[in-house]
């Protein structure tokens, strides 16, 4: 489903955030991503989107390679990627109905079709009794649940997600990966950059763990030898 074909990416100044990674992701796995702060986490979910591009190497989804993706093909190929982000990025003068049914309405969907999908959305969050509230009177947790909403309305085949319980307390953050999980049972492709061992440990999903940009540790392959075959 997702393959990083000896990725590089080097930034403007030297900084070499990830360096010759080689990684393979079945379609339906739930994986984290771990490390510390400036190991990579970010820069690997952002080459998934096409917020960045690689330096070296390739990222192969579906197996298509990124490389291909040109401004005009932009669009089409994240409708088939949610992304949430710890700082939801929501748009505090819209409601929560508009904020998740933004990426429908660029897509250029039916307006009542919109309204199915935002309120099926908002239904697997548990915050269909909000959509007319703005973000701002919602607690941080909600607000966080309003962003995977936004991420998954669009029913794509992969979630990325980057630090999505990095402020929230324990109880709320095991809410917000039990939600996860259940995408991931519905044939959801899932990374989840996160800080939370603890929690991770919990779960006992695939853990990668990233070091100065290189692969250090991969749950699903603790001898080490890479394994490429593409789902």
């Amino acid at each position: 489903m997702i393959r990083f074909d000896n990725v590089s990416k080097r930034y403007p100044g030297g900084h070499e955030a990830l360096s010759n990674l080689m990684l393979d992701i079945d379609a339906g796995e739930l994986v984290f991503v771990t490390g510390h702060s400036g190991a990579g986490k970010s820069t690997l979910l952002r080459l998934i989107g096409l917020i960045e591009r690689p330096t070296r190497g390739q990222v192969l989804v579906d197996k298509r390679s990124t490389r291909g993706i040109g401004r005009r093909g932009l669009a089409a190929y994240r409708r088939d990627i949610g992304m949430v982000f710890q700082d939801h990025k929501l748009l505090f003068d819209r409601t929560v109905f508009d904020n998740v049914a933004l990426p429908l309405v660029i897509t250029g969907l039916r307006p009542r079709d919109i309204g199915k999908r935002v309120r099926a959305a908002l239904d697997q969050v548990d915050l269909l009794s909000k959509e007319k509230q703005r973000p701002e009177t919602l607690s941080s947790g909600e607000q966080q649940r309003v962003g995977i909403a936004r991420a998954i309305v669009a029913r794509p085949k992969i979630v990325i997600a980057d630090e999505p319980t990095g402020n929230l307390d324990p109880e709320l953050s095991r809410g917000i990966m039990t939600l996860f999980e259940r995408f991931r049972d519905i044939g959801v492709t899932l990374l989840i950059a996160s800080h939370d061992l603890s929690l991770i440990t919990e779960m006992g999903h695939r853990r990668i763990t990233l070091d100065r940009g290189r692969l250090t540790a991969d749950s699903a392959n603790p001898s080490g030898q890479q394994a490429f075959e593409i789902d």
